[in-house]
């Protein structure tokens, strides 16, 4: 069979060699790659892109491709350190040339980050964030080269589903930083967490553990729906009608609206005022058998529409040791909203909280034995 299959690609090559011009290779290519079996599939990542006649610098453009168009990819060459994918455009003309890699994402990558999202497709969105600079989205929560799907923009704004606190690593992204800046990096952070540290005070989590979050793109954002970033490049895009109400020792972590018939955690800067149950968490190492809570405070806040001011629901009076998912459910001004908390005793319970009106006020009722999850505010 391979006799056979050798002979047809060399009458092929035969047959077109004797053709002129600069178009005999492209003919050959084609024809050989069709039937040995070369072709793959990718889809573009980049607002727009480039197909280019070859992957030298002089080459000239011949088609302009935008994120979600699907490639026909033919063969891969790297170039001066750079990879460059050989592909067939579905365009009328079936354009084939160069794009350069980071365009595009494989269907083999695709697939991967189509199953990170089906772990989370039944679960609200946690917190919304946006990218200070441009980070790679990975597969899972560490530096691990094989791990990376393709750089996000700077600017990118996501749903974040998860997150994780991972022990610190003394880098910065890696694949943002020259090895010279990441040495200078590692001795400034070092020397900064030392000079820190005071006696007797107590463990901050962020000189413990680096963050990272498992996010939801939308198909306008990423073809591909899901990955992990390392927090270091993440800002957290908190409401900025509740922001105010964010402590410097006290940060919110997640936040979803009551007073919406889906769960939500629009960023928007003009978002119509409402209801908001947010969890919160202090700065504090609170480890137990090596797991950090997610949070450890619970706020429920209401906009009165008459006062045209925000008033305080209901709070932990003291700290809680609770994990993620926050979920809401119900309709109009009847929801509950679920969290699990830890008991004294060390197990973790399912705790529903019932939020209802009364008049034109908001109110809570929170499980009956919730005192029992509460413990005095770590300074």
């Amino acid at each position: 069979m391979k006799k056979y299959r050798t002979l047809i690609i060399l009458t092929i090559v035969s047959s077109v060699f004797i053709q002129t011009g600069c178009t005999w290779f492209d003919s050959v290519y084609s024809a050989v790659t069709g039937i040995v079996g070369l072709s793959d599939t990718a889809t573009v990542i980049s607002k727009t892109a480039q197909i280019r006649t070859s992957y030298a610098v002089v080459a000239a453009d011949l088609l302009e491709v935008k994120r979600g168009d699907r490639l026909d990819m033919l063969d891969q060459v790297e170039f001066e350190k750079v990879l460059w994918y050989r592909v067939r455009a579905r365009d009328e003309s079936n354009t084939e040339g160069w794009i350069e890699a980071q365009h595009v994402i494989t269907s083999e990558t695709l697939s991967k980050s189509q199953n990170l999202a089906e772990g989370f497709k039944a679960l609200s969105p946690q917190a919304a964030g946006q990218l200070r600079n441009k980070s790679n989205l990975r597969l899972a929560p560490d530096m691990n080269q094989e791990n990376v799907l393709f750089k996000l923009a700077s600017g990118s704004n996501f749903e974040i589903m998860d997150w994780k606190f991972v022990p610190k690593q003394e880098l910065p992204d890696v694949d943002d930083s020259t090895k010279g800046e990441q040495s200078k990096l590692n001795r400034t952070r070092s020397e900064e967490i030392e000079s820190a540290k005071v006696a007797g005070e107590p463990e901050k989590l962020d000189e413990k553990y680096d963050i990272w979050y498992l996010v939801k793109l939308d198909p306008s954002v990423s073809p591909a729906p899901a990955g992990w970033l390392f927090g270091r490049q993440v800002e957290l895009q908190v409401p900025s009608e509740i922001v105010f109400f964010q402590a410097n020792n006290r940060k919110f972590v997640t936040w979803q609206r009551l007073d919406s018939e889906t769960a939500t955690v629009n960023s928007g800067r003009a978002a119509t005022p409402g209801n908001w149950v947010i969890l919160t968490r202090t700065n504090i190492v609170k480890a137990i058998d090596g797991v950090e809570p997610d949070f450890d405070g619970i706020l429920v806040l209401a906009f009165d529409k008459y006062d045209q001011s925000y008033y305080t629901v209901w709070r932990t009076t003291g700290e809680v040791w609770g994990l993620l998912p926050l979920k809401t459910e119900g309709v109009g001004d009847n929801k509950t909203f679920t969290i699990q908390l830890r008991h004294p005793e060390g197990r973790m319970e399912e705790k529903r909280f019932v939020v209802y009106k009364d008049k034109s006020r908001l109110k809570v009722t929170p499980p009956e034995d919730i005192a029992q999850f509460q413990q005095a505010r770590s300074r």
